[in-house]
């Protein structure tokens, strides 16, 4: 019964400091239900799939972004994502939700470090007013800006004190390199790679991924009457050979449609090369190594500005000089500027770099390419960005910020949070690191287990109340490791001889064999130009980073992981008919949907709207396939099983299935038995898709592994199980390196290499080879600080490790300072 002397207005402004969520049931939230303080920081905890992004991303992020894109007219909406409305009862209280992930950042080959922040627009203002001599407005400093020749003529002077002047003719508008167009390279394109000279379009001659025969590329060159589809390109006319190589952009009608007519070398500058090559699929990569000569711009020298922006100087130092600075030194140039005229802009860029320093990315520079950083980066200079901003009560939402960070960094990636909320705002983490959640104001932990055994709130209030609570987080919150008594010996040394990449400062190093090895160090200490530039690419060796794994809605572990290739085949062979009719991409797809499973409806310019399919119910296939089975369960009903059910279903009796059984044991034991077996690669969190990278990499032939921080997005329970993994594939034979920072695993190694002692200029030398116990012993790098002040407490359990064999006789060696 409600009190009759209730405070009305009391129980108002209460609703307004919380964000409240009745009902949520997006993927496999089950009616959950939660209320989030606002201006605080609430920190989401569970293992992995258990439903955290589920929550926080997929029903509180994307409603405010949906209910943001609402606010405009529906013809700016048309040319913006179509988001629908979350599986959701009730979402009360929202603010603007700012989303700071671990998606890397453009890769616009234009986009750099400086231009993704407000660094390099606050320091082009800061070059227009100080820099001598005067060139313009700051879009003079700008390599995005088109470089005109303007008529007229100015006086350049020598140098800062005078001197000699000459008249030079500038454009005032635009500082890009007029050769390179602000590329800072130029190309050149071998046209053999692109084209078999003696066929003709219709008989396949260009050889461009994606340029395919049949293709809408090569149907528009055939049918746009600049040139014969049948005739070999090498009788072309030179008007011919002009048109199909260079002509500029023109409309031709095809099909009663009017499409863009360009030649093919311009089409191939726009498709492939204005993106960092770093960021494209892997035989897109291959062909523009393959066919393009990537030079540095002889005129700008790899800057991309025009002379005039290189001559325009303050102390000596140009815009480019600057860019091309560490960050952590460009802020101790600029805290030398003593110029009273532009205090207040120099306070705020030197904020803003003083920012990056203390977010652990100092050793980056501004002219850096988004599109080189990793994962963690990515979101970290997000994070400077926003930062500096003038918004207040809006929610910022954060995946695992902790990413790629060592301990050391981890607690200024704190102060930055806590900084971030200070501000008025509220702050949203997913986060398994326990340094993390120890700063949370509240605590969401969501369980008990994942997939369809998680979905549930199974504790929301304090970090105290957390460790009572009995939850497998709470449980496993003060879970510290134990350094191995003793450790095993080598089976030999793969040398590194002169590691020169980046930063690294002619390295020498002998890598254990046959072991199980962690490299650490600070971000930017060297780590992976150590290991990827010198060890990846050698034979044998079989590397799993942290590039993004590709799913479309219709792509799952079964095809991703080619599991779908012997399940098919079992199928066919049981029911004596083609394997096509298992794919739901090809023969067996129901044809009402094509095999989506949904009905997708585009409203124009409103959102658009996906149905299940009432003819499949959502099955994908066909009723005519689904009445064949093998082991008595229809294709539909195989792809709905979870992995560990289905390691269980072709291990043994009637569904034995050797090649298929494989596949599915790696997928366990990276930890992902709870997976469906035709779950969308899009509904993967980001450490269900590395772990899945991972369990098919294993499945190749290699005697040495290079995993690149696996424990990204595991629980603290589940990192006993990744220990046991590669436990198991050192005792197969195998040699693991790990690059990590989390101090369970270097606890657990045979051998460490510490990199530092600091990033960037400061690190790229290996300041300790060692054990983990003369490593903790020691206590002279960072590492070692780290790793004495962690180690102790509940063991973490390594699992399967057999004893290891003591008295190694490779010395440790320390090489701090």
């Amino acid at each position: 019964m409600t009190k009759s002397n209730s405070n009305p207005s009391q129980h108002a402004a209460d609703r307004h400091d919380m964000i409240r969520v009745r009902g949520a049931r997006e993927n496999n939230l089950k009616d959950v239900s939660v209320e989030l303080p606002k201006r605080r920081l609430t920190v989401f905890t569970g293992v992995s799939g258990s439903g955290k992004s589920s929550l926080v991303f997929g029903t509180i992020a994307a409603e405010s972004q949906r209910l943001i894109n609402e606010t405009y007219s529906a013809f700016v909406q048309g040319f913006m994502p179509s988001l629908g409305r979350p599986e959701v009862d009730v979402l009360d209280g929202l603010t603007t939700a700012i989303i700071v992930d671990q998606e890397r950042m453009g890769a616009n080959s234009r986009s750099t470090v400086g231009t993704a922040t407000d660094a390099n627009a606050m320091l082009r203002v800061l070059f227009s007013r100080l820099a001598k001599p005067h060139i313009g407005s700051s879009n003079a400093y700008s390599f995005n800006v088109p470089s005109v020749r303007a008529v007229g003529s100015m006086t350049i002077e020598k140098g800062e004190g005078g001197g000699k002047t000459e008249k030079k003719v500038f454009n005032l508008t635009g500082g890009m390199c007029p050769k390179c167009e602000g590329m800072g390279t130029v190309n050149d394109i071998d046209l053999t790679q692109l084209f078999d000279e003696s066929k003709s379009l219709n008989e396949g001659a260009l050889t461009i991924p994606g340029y395919t025969q049949d293709g809408w590329y090569v149907r528009i060159f055939a049918a746009s009457g600049f040139l014969d589809g049948d005739k070999p390109i090498r009788d072309y006319t030179k008007k011919e050979r002009h048109d199909f190589l260079y002509r500029e952009p023109v409309k031709v009608k095809f099909d009663n449609m009017n499409l863009t007519y360009e030649g093919l070398i311009p089409r191939i500058q726009k498709s492939f090369l204005t993106k960092d090559k770093e960021s494209l699929q892997p035989h897109i990569r291959a062909f523009v190594e393959r066919a393009v000569t990537f030079t540095t711009c002889p005129d700008c020298k790899g800057t991309r500005l025009n002379e005039a922006a290189r001559s325009s100087k303050i102390k000596g130092i140009n815009i480019a000089d600057a860019c091309a600075m560490q960050i952590n030194e460009l802020a101790d140039w600029l805290r030398g500027l003593k110029e009273p005229s532009v205090a207040p802009l120099v306070a705020n860029l030197q904020h803003a770099l003083d920012s990056f320093v203390e977010i652990g990315l100092g050793y980056l520079s501004l002219d850096r390419p988004t599109g080189t950083l990793s994962g963690g980066e990515s979101q970290r200079t997000q994070m400077v960005r926003h930062l500096g901003s003038a918004l207040t009560d809006v929610t910022y939402v954060f995946d695992e910020p902790t990413v790629g960070l060592h301990p050391h960094d981890i607690q200024r990636m704190n102060t930055l949070l806590l900084n971030l909320r200070d501000k008025g705002n509220t702050v949203l983490v997913v986060e398994h690191k326990p340094e993390a959640i120890q700063i949370a104001d509240h605590v969401v932990d969501i369980g008990p287990g994942a997939g369809t055994n998680g979905g549930q709130v199974v504790f929301e209030g304090t970090i105290a109340g957390l460790r009572a609570s009995g939850t497998l987080t709470g449980r496993h919150l003060d879970d510290r490791a134990k350094v191995k008594p003793s450790v095993r010996k080598p089976s030999g040394m793969l040398k590194v001889r002169g590691a020169s990449s980046h930063n690294l400062k002619k390295v020498d190093v002998d890598i254990p064999l046959g072991v199980l090895v962690v490299v650490t160090g600070v971000a930017g200490s060297g780590k992976s130009s150590l290991i990827h530039g010198s060890v990846s690419g050698r034979e044998g060796v079989v590397a799993v980073d942290q590039s993004a794994i590709k799913g479309s809605r219709r792509s799952n572990p079964a095809t991703y992981t080619d599991l779908l290739e012997p399940i098919r085949k079992a199928f066919a062979k049981a029911n004596n008919v083609k394997p096509a009719l298992f794919s739901a991409n090809s023969e067996g797809a129901c044809p009402t949907c094509n095999g989506a499973g949904v009905i997708y409806t585009d409203l124009g310019m409103m959102a658009g709207v996906s149905t299940t399919c009432e003819d499949c119910e959502g099955k994908r296939f066909q009723a005519a396939v689904l009445k064949y089975k093998f082991g008595g369960l229809n294709i539909a009903e195989v792809l709905d099983l979870p992995v560990d059910e289905a390691v269980a279903f072709f291990g043994s009796g009637k569904g034995s299935t050797p090649a298929a059984h494989a596949i599915l044991k790696r997928m366990s034991d990276v930890g992902l038995g709870y997976l469906r077996l035709g779950q969308p690669l899009t509904t993967l969190s980001g450490g269900e898709r590395q772990r899945l990278k991972l369990a098919t990499h294993m499945g190749e032939e290699g005697g040495i592994y290079v995993l690149d921080e696996p424990t990204t997005g595991l629980h603290l329970a589940d990192v006993a199980q990744m220990l046991a993994l590669l436990d198991r594939l050192v005792e197969s034979g195998k040699s693991v390196i790990v690059i990590e920072h989390h101090q369970a695993v270097m606890a657990h190694a045979d051998w460490i290499i510490d990199l530092g002692p600091g990033a960037g200029h400061d690190g790229g030398r290996i300041v300790f080879e060692g054990t983990p116990a003369d490593l903790v012993a020691s206590r002279k790098t960072l590492t070692g600080k780290h790793l004495a002040a962690y180690v102790g407490g509940p063991a973490v359990d390594g699992g399967s490790a057999a004893p290891a064999a003591s008295g190694r006789s490779t010395k440790a060696k320390s090489r701090a300072g």
